[in-house]
């Protein structure tokens, strides 16, 4: 599984941090790091986590390119 955010769109709100915190955290106030890469094992909360987003910011992709799942 790949993970991009859009550091443009992010807002800082956190709800993905609150939802996946091994792979989303929050360094300061506002701004917002993330594991690239996560184990699959993670793949619900991050997919929770994506779709928590307030303004979209999240995109998961599979490595493989055999699925694709877009939430932004």
């Amino acid at each position: 599984m790949r993970i991009v955010v859009d550091l443009n769109r992010c807002q800082g709100y956190a709800q993905c941090v609150f939802l996946a915190h091994e792979v989303f955290r929050l360094s300061g106030q506002e701004a917002l790091t993330y594991e690239p890469n996560p184990d699959d094992e993670r793949r619900l909360q991050v997919q929770r986590a994506a779709a928590a987003c307030p303004v979209q910011a999240i995109v998961i992709d599979r490595l493989d390119g055999a699925e694709r799942s877009v939430t932004s």
